[in-house]
């Protein structure tokens, strides 16, 4: 694997490093002592998958509370995704920026979203599929999100939003203090 970091601290671009032959390629998609060498969170409670019937559907931009908080190392398996984190760690230098990165299953790359960061991501072509191994296990008390198009994140989606969940459209606007729990 090869980690390549954002400029948000913990936020990490994972790419494989692939060793060919004429069957095809081998390579690690996640190494759990490279993970922790590189101060990233190695431990995996669930593995997750999202089917995406059209292109233009949104999910996102959610996160975990403390204590439930998670990581996630997300890859796309099939079609083709904008994949968003956003900062909300208290103190960080890079509050409220976030990191945008397309995602798709010829590049095998994928991205490492800290706890303390909102994710989400923007299907870009239909019938995408995306995987995520997250750090701990859901709890629906603890889950909470963003509005994707808050002016305040000014995140740049590089296509038309056209499905969002009536869920993801509630969650609100920041205030003044931002998000709050973190």
């Amino acid at each position: 694997m090869i980690l390549h970091p954002t400029t948000i601290p913990g936020v990490v671009i994972v790419d494989i490093e692939r060793h060919a032959d004429a069957r095809g390629f081998f390579a690690r998609t996640f190494c759990a002592r490279e993970f922790q060498a590189a101060g990233l969170r190695p431990s995996v409670a669930q593995a997750n998958l999202a089917y995406n019937h059209a292109a233009g559907t949104l999910r996102g931009l959610h996160y975990q509370l403390p204590p439930a908080a998670e990581a996630k190392l997300v890859r796309c398996t099939r079609g083709r995704v904008f994949d968003v984190a956003v900062d909300l760690r208290a103190g960080s230098p890079t509050y409220l920026e976030h990191v945008g990165v397309v995602l798709d299953p010829d590049e095998h790359r994928g991205l490492y979203v800290p706890e303390g960061c909102a994710h989400g991501y923007l299907t870009l072509a239909d019938h995408s599929e995306v995987m995520y191994q997250v750090s701990e296990f859901y709890t629906p008390e603890a889950e909470s999100g963003l509005r994707w198009d808050d002016p305040r994140l000014a995140i740049e989606w590089p296509a038309e939003v056209r499905i969002v969940s009536d869920k993801d459209t509630a969650w609100p606007h920041l205030g003044d203090d931002g998000p709050t729990g973190l």
